[in-house]
């Protein structure tokens, strides 16, 4: 039997292969067809349309989800082969010419004027999604925009692949020591069992996250790490894994999507319904930052040079920095990874969350699984109640697995229980210790958690509108706010322990870390302006074919914002997967991360004013925010939880900028 078409709550991910994935995906397609069809006489249309794809829904999650983290060739093509059809499907919806009759013929119905609730708004956001994904358009525009959806799918399908291939493609082996200056003794360790799982002598070094930015860090060989750091950002700019043409192809396709759908440009498509409503108010937003800003960001590069004593090259940066913190604050980051061991931090990250939230969570070990190193838990009520959620932690890289952190749904119920993922690239385990990871990869656990509390603890009656499927600049309120926990030393004695000793921060080290927090908190701040003002720019000015190359436009505007001059061939935007590994994702988005910081830093005051372990605001966090998803618009459930809209200050004295 094929595992793909009837999924039960306990996925059975050791038996879906390759083969299965084509026929499942065929015969779910023509069933969500038919799905379709009748829908238009469905007394209650809305309640059709919601649960229309559900079991397409589910089985192409878990198809996405294997090809991102244990792909193989047969797995990629299967996946390549069924993408065309699924995408070409989704985006008929809403062309769809009788249920778009059928909608408007009930929203004028005397049941649609009594909606209330989480049922009226998926009522009108379903009218104004329709009208946005072409619901108006005559019958031939309508097949150029099915055309447009289906070349969108496939080229941003290949984005990716060619992102994870170029950055296989890539290893560095190091075979005398003293190049190794510099490195701390977790990277050397990790980069000589890199090497012997190869059955190589020596120490091996790759582009995944780990082992790349433990070279620009703390490797004393500048030749080694310009190396490592052109190999780095000229990523599927070139060779067989060449992105440029792709991504000009990907941005006149969202340009003319946009035109083609009556707005000026594919920001304000992809924002109208956002909290920022349109690219110029993002813009705006970006910009007010930008000058908040650019004086700290000019003294901290002119301190760093004048540490350095000389003109930086960008991959100067990140060593000079580290080396100047340690002398400046007498911190050295590496020290806190002893206490930092994954297990304890994961046992701490859940115990936060059932002091704040009132849940507990339990290991589900005989949750099937893709990986060995693939655990598998479950949220439960903390005072005996029934399942709230299931979900599975993949923390570590391998060849197989795409890079980066993320949270993904497999399984959203209404309300419950839902089951999700979270996935990341961290240090893994190495010489018979533990893994003990970075500070910011503690974060990144927290965070990644914050997406899968926000899935799993959702109560929204409507499929469509529970869990993550909110607005995108609201989304990553819940994963940015738990980030804070990491700070606080109330949260840390329950995880940052000493992996041998099982002692606590010292309070010492403790003191310098929060010391060191701001230091180039204006660098860090510009960095990540700095990708949504590209992506703006992309989407709101280049003109593919009138622009020139994307690469050396891109590069033009990171410019302004980099500590040192960016070289000629540097080609960041090649393998820019926030961007253009979807067909939408981040694109005219990506001003979002910074957006919900400005909610995170300002909702954690609540938190922080009351302690932040009380779990009468957790509850009340809860309450207004993860439980409701997009049962109402994002202002109003912010204003719910902190009374007022949000303000700009926390964000700034957090980084300690002037405000």
């Amino acid at each position: 039997m094929n595992p793909l078409l009837h999924i039960p709550f306990r996925i059975p991910f050791d038996q879906v292969r390759a083969e299965h994935v084509e026929p499942a995906v065929g015969q779910l397609l023509a069933e969500a067809g038919q799905r379709l069809a009748s829908a238009a006489s469905d007394p209650d249309p809305l309640a059709a349309l919601d649960a229309l794809t559900e079991p397409l829904d589910v089985a192409m999650s878990v198809v996405r989800h294997l090809e991102a983290v244990f792909t193989y060739p047969e797995l990629r093509a299967a996946h390549n082969a069924v993408q065309p059809a699924v995408s070409a499907f989704y985006s008929g919806i809403p062309l769809d010419e009788a249920l778009w009759k059928a909608l408007q013929a009930f929203a004028a119905t005397p049941e649609a004027s009594r909606l209330a609730g989480a049922r009226r708004r998926f009522l009108t956001k379903t009218l104004a999604d329709f009208r946005r994904h072409g619901a108006e358009l005559d019958p031939p525009g309508k097949a150029r925009l099915r055309e447009m959806e289906v070349e969108l799918a496939t080229l941003t399908t290949k984005f990716a692949e060619n992102v994870l291939d170029a950055t296989n493609a890539f290893e560095l082996l190091l075979t005398e020591e003293g190049r190794l200056a510099g490195l701390p003794e977790t990277a050397r360790t990790t980069a000589r069992e890199s090497a012997a799982s190869k059955g190589r002598d020596g120490w091996r070094f790759t582009l995944q996250a780990p082992s790349y930015l433990a070279l620009m860090t703390y490797l004393d060989d500048g030749a080694i790490r310009e190396h490592a750091y052109r190999a780095y950002f000229t990523r599927a700019a070139e060779g067989a894994f060449d992105n440029r043409g792709l991504i000009a192809r990907i941005l006149d396709l969202r340009r003319r999507k946009a035109e083609l759908l009556g707005f000026r440009d594919f920001a304000d498509l992809a924002l109208e319904d956002r909290m920022a409503a349109s690219g110029a108010r993002a813009r705006e937003f970006l910009e007010n930052l930008r000058r908040k800003t650019a004086d700290r960001f000019g003294e901290e590069n002119q301190e760093l040079e004048s540490y350095a004593g000389r003109k930086l090259q960008p991959w100067d940066v990140a060593y000079y920095a580290e080396n100047l913190r340690r002398e400046q604050y007498d911190f050295d980051e590496e020290a806190l990874r002893p206490y930092f061991p994954v297990e304890r931090v994961i046992a701490g990250l859940f115990e936060t969350a059932r002091r704040l939230f009132a849940i507990r969570i339990q290991p589900q070990p005989d949750l099937p699984a893709w990986h060995p190193d693939v655990k598998g838990y479950s949220i439960y009520e903390e005072a005996g109640g029934g399942l709230l959620g299931s979900f599975y932690a993949d923390w570590h890289p391998r060849e197989s697995k795409r890079g980066g952190a993320w949270m993904d749904a497999f399984i959203t119920g209404a309300p419950g229980p839902h089951l999700g993922v979270i996935c990341g690239n961290l240090t893994p385990p190495a010489g018979g210790r533990p893994a003990l990871l970075t500070h910011r990869e503690v974060e990144t656990i927290f965070h990644e958690f914050g997406h899968l509390l926000h899935h799993c603890l959702s109560r929204v009656e409507v499929r469509s509108l529970a869990g993550t499927n909110v607005a995108w600049d609201f989304v990553e309120l819940p994963s940015q706010i738990l980030e804070n926990w990491c700070w606080e030393r109330q949260a840390l004695d329950l995880f940052a322990r000493h992996y041998q000793s099982g002692e606590p921060i010292p309070e010492e080290l403790f003191g310098k870390m929060q010391r060191a927090r701001t230091f180039r908190a204006a660098n860090a701040q510009m960095r990540q302006l700095s990708f949504g003002f590209v992506d703006l720019a992309l989407h709101q000015e280049y003109l593919a074919g009138d622009g020139g190359d994307p690469i050396a436009y891109s590069r033009d505007i990171l410019g302004r914002f980099s500590p040192a001059p960016l070289p000629a061939d540097h080609a960041m935007l090649a393998s820019f997967t926030h961007l253009f590994a979807s067909p939408v994702g981040y694109a005219a988005g990506y001003y979002s991360y910074k957006w919900a910081e400005v909610l995170d830093a300002d909702a954690f005051t609540r938190f922080r004013s009351r302690g932040v372990f009380d779990r009468s605001v957790g509850l009340e966090f809860r309450e207004n925010i993860l439980s409701k998803g997009d049962s109402d618009a994002p202002a109003a459930l912010y204003r719910s939880f902190l009374g007022r809209d949000p303000e700009l200050g926390a964000l700034l004295e957090r980084l300690g900028l002037r405000a």
